[in-house]
């Protein structure tokens, strides 16, 4: 979802609270960022882009379950969002999951097949995740 969908899709309130995120995101404070993204959940929880900046300012906290529970419930509501998938590729791959990087970057293509450099991307996590030489 982009920004002016998101702008939207909420609530003034949220909007408010999503904005007011971002911007704490960009200065550095994550705690306050967090804070603000997970009161806009609070109030319209079926807003996908809350969870999924919520979990972006996770992702930079270093608090890697919440991340990947706040996309899991990011691509719960809204399937088709693909940087999602993308950030659950790369926690993947950091983690050395390959088999779950690929599933995700798999997901990516599907959605967006014209990704700029997707296609070796998926190889590269295809072989490693599966053997496979491709």
């Amino acid at each position: 979802m982009g920004q002016q969908a998101w702008l939207r899709a909420g609530s003034p309130v949220v909007t408010l609270l999503i904005g007011r995120g971002l911007r704490l995101l960009n200065a550095g404070q994550t705690g306050e960022a967090e804070q603000s993204f997970s009161d806009a959940i609070v109030l319209q929880p079926a807003l996908s882009e809350a969870w999924y900046q919520r979990a972006l300012v996770r992702y930079h906290a270093g608090n890697m379950t919440g991340t990947i529970q706040d996309l899991a419930q990011t691509v719960q509501l809204e399937p088709r969002d693909f940087p999602a998938f993308r950030t659950l590729s790369q926690i993947a791959e950091g983690r050395g999951d390959w088999k779950g990087a690929y599933a995700a970057w798999e997901k990516v293509m599907d959605l967006d097949p014209k990704t700029a450099g997707g296609e070796e991307r998926l190889r590269i996590l295809k072989r490693k995740a599966l053997g496979e030489d491709t």
